[in-house]
This record gives structure tokens, sequence and C-alpha cells, in this order.
């Protein structure tokens, strides 16, 4: 990746959501204003969670499009909302919703590093405990490496 896929204008340290297409949405709109994905990125990511839940674990939920809203997507990026209050997931409580967009496969690398910063109960922990868009930056820019 040649572009950093995280900026500090793409976390939000409370979210405002309180239902999972709510989150999908927040997810999306800073995937919007980023300018990696158009507004057809929406639909696609609930187009996902009909057929498989993107509930990944650990407070975890990873939605994104499916393969035909390639087109939505203009540029590799995240969005970071975390919730103090946890979204129902399909039944799981979830306090971190991140929104990928992938051009070119890219997708595939930034959830591999997002999997391995959630594979680590410490770091699930420090991310709640963080106490604002700066440290939660600091705890995650290495997905932009």
């Amino acid at each position: 990746m040649t572009n950093p896929v995280l900026q500090k204008s793409q976390i939000r340290a409370e979210g405002t959501a309180t239902t999972k297409l709510e989150a999908m949405r927040e997810a999306t709109d800073i995937l919007v204003e980023a300018g990696s994905v158009t507004a057809d990125y929406l639909p696609a990511m609930i187009e996902r969670e009909k057929s498989v839940s993107t509930y990944m674990g650990n407070y975890l939920a990873i939605p994104h499009g499916t393969n035909e809203a390639k087109d939505a997507i203009l540029a590799s990026a995240l969005s970071f909302v975390r919730y103090t209050t946890p979204i129902d997931w399909d039944g799981n409580p979830v306090h971190f919703v991140v929104g990928i967009a992938g051009i070119e496969n890219e997708h595939l690398e930034i959830l591999s590093k997002i999997a391995i910063i959630f594979s680590d109960d410490e770091q699930v922990q420090n991310l709640r405990d963080a106490a604002g868009v700066d440290e939660i930056f600091q705890q995650l820019e290495d997905v932009n490496e």
C-alpha cells in the first residue's frame, strides 16, 4: 500500500450508533468523507451481512462490501469507531466497528493487520481504555505500514 489507509480523521472514539445498521452507516459515512468509497458502498455492506456476519470476535466487527461493490471503492481505507455501549451484532457484543474498503485485494492485507491487533486481549483492552483519537491512532498506526 502506498498511501496510509487510516488517518486520525477516520477514527471516532465514541460512536453514536445503537444498532448494527446504524453502525454500518457510521462506518461507511467516514469512508465516504475520506473519499475512499461512494454512497453505493453501504448497500453492499448490508448485502454482505445478509450472507455472512462480519462479527470477528473480541468485540470486533469488520463490515465490508461484496465483490460486486468494487466499483464503489475509490481508494483503500479504514474507518474505526469505538462504542462504550456495545452494539448487538447478531447476538454478540461489539465495541469496535472497522469499516474496510480495499482496491486490488489490498483489503486482505489490511484485514490481516487488524486481525493481529485484535487477537491480543491486552491490545483490545488498551483500545477500550484509550483516552481519545490520538491514543487509538497510536495503537493502530501499524496498519499503515
